[in-house]
């Protein structure tokens, strides 16, 4: 920490703003580059990683769903080494357990050949396997005609990674405050000030702060062209007479226009099955509940930008709120899971309290959801927008590609 006697308040060569699996990573990695580099990161919570990167599936991607142009295909394989790697090092409960990717009708087996083609380009381990060799691997899987299958994919107990870079870093003198709220932004004498009247100086800042990313990044003039709109991730839970249906992770064919990839079923570290996410459209950045995390001004905000996304229509968004809306009802989602899985019933699904909110950005210029990560910058300050999946599996490429390509040694 550079914390000069002169300075009414610390001063720290580099502050991350957020303390989730991006802001922990790029803490963790410019430490491990410049380890004499002051660094503090801010929390607004009490707890970090209490949000998205605490509420996750837990699976580590391989990159077949992204377009091979993409930051996310040419970081997520490699990120997936590496968080395999931490977890193996510092004894976090992980498991390798593949999954299979299986179209529900003739419509979407030209989709399922495109995941092939992104699967060649991305250097990932895919095979198309035939409709009997996909029930070898999942006995109880309903695919038509063809699947993949994907033997590299893992599960990982998210939350210990969390706590476990948490204390890696504290360890090594990074500094992680919590309940600390950026409010104010100086960027002429580079403090900035938390919501208990704290002030810190920078020499740089980042702005890894995942739903609020817009907000901060607003403070300094960016991000005009975009917003953030959350969607709401519901989980159920296959009883556990019936879960031994699944055997590893069982995935429907995405519709590739958007960056979800429908229900699917997923058996994590400690053995459970989950059944979902949905992608809902939400009110609030933090709305987890009916009403709970809505705020009236935010939520009309929120909701005239999801108006204007339904009117024009980009990447069928039309379709994509019918359906979603609709698995708010247990029935409407069964039919989606049965879809997938034989033999289910209403009383195999039981709701899960688990619920997330992905905080998706949208481009108001040309009213679209983004599909990949977007990063600004300006003197002083770095502004990751769009920290989406496949985020938790690629935090520790992305942090080294980060500061490769937009930080420069101290």
């Amino acid at each position: 920490m550079s914390n000069k006697t002169t300075s009414p308040h610390p001063k720290f060569d580099t502050v991350v703003i957020g303390a989730g699996i991006i802001g922990l990573s790029i803490a963790y990695e410019l430490n491990r580059r410049f380890p004499s580099h002051g660094i503090l990161v801010l929390e607004k919570e009490d707890t970090p990683g209490l949000h998205a990167s605490g509420r996750n599936s837990g699976v580590l991607h391989t990159g077949i769903y992204y377009s091979p142009n993409s930051l996310k295909a040419k970081i997520c394989h490699t990120g997936r080494f590496l968080m395999e790697q931490f977890a193996i090092e510092n004894k976090i409960p992980i498991k390798k357990t593949g999954k299979v990717i299986i179209p529900t009708n003739e419509n979407e087996l030209a989709s399922l050949d495109r995941l092939m083609t992104n699967a060649q380009k991305n250097g990932v381990n895919a095979q198309l396997l035939s409709e009997v060799e996909i029930r070898k691997i999942e006995p109880f899987a309903r695919p038509y005609q063809k699947g993949i299958h994907c033997p590299d994919v893992s599960v990982i107990e998210g939350k210990a990674v969390l706590s476990v870079l948490y204390q890696i870093l504290t360890s090594r003198g990074v500094h992680i405050e919590t309940n600390k709220k950026v409010c104010r932004i100086d960027e002429e004498n580079k403090i900035l000030t938390t919501s208990d009247g704290a002030q810190v100086g920078y020499g740089y800042f980042i702005n890894a702060a995942g739903a609020f990313a817009d907000v901060i990044a607003k403070k300094v003039g960016l991000s005009r062209d975009h917003i953030m709109v959350p969607f709401k991730g519901m989980y159920f839970k296959l009883r556990e007479e019936k879960s031994s249906m699944v055997r590893s992770s069982i995935y429907p064919v995405p519709n590739l226009s958007f960056p979800f990839l429908g229900v699917h079923f997923t058996r994590i570290v400690s053995g459970g099955v989950y059944v979902g996410p949905t992608a809902t459209p939400a009110f609030g950045r933090e709305n987890y509940g009916v009403i709970k995390g809505i705020r009236l001004s935010e939520s009309f905000s929120i909701f005239t930008h999801l108006i204007q996304l339904y009117i024009n229509n980009q990447q069928n968004f039309r379709k994509l709120t019918h359906q979603e809306m609709g698995k708010y009802f247990k029935t409407y989602f069964l039919k989606h899971a049965q879809k997938l899985v034989s033999d289910l019933d209403g009383k195999d699904l039981i709701r899960s309290p688990k619920v997330g909110i992905r905080p998706q950005l949208v481009n108001l210029k040309e009213k679209r959801l983004e599909m990949d990560f977007v990063i600004e910058q300006k003197d002083g300050s770095l502004h990751i927008l769009n920290a989406i999946s496949p985020a938790f599996t690629c935090a520790f490429s992305f942090s080294k590609w980060l500061i490769d390509n937009y930080l420069e040694k101290p």
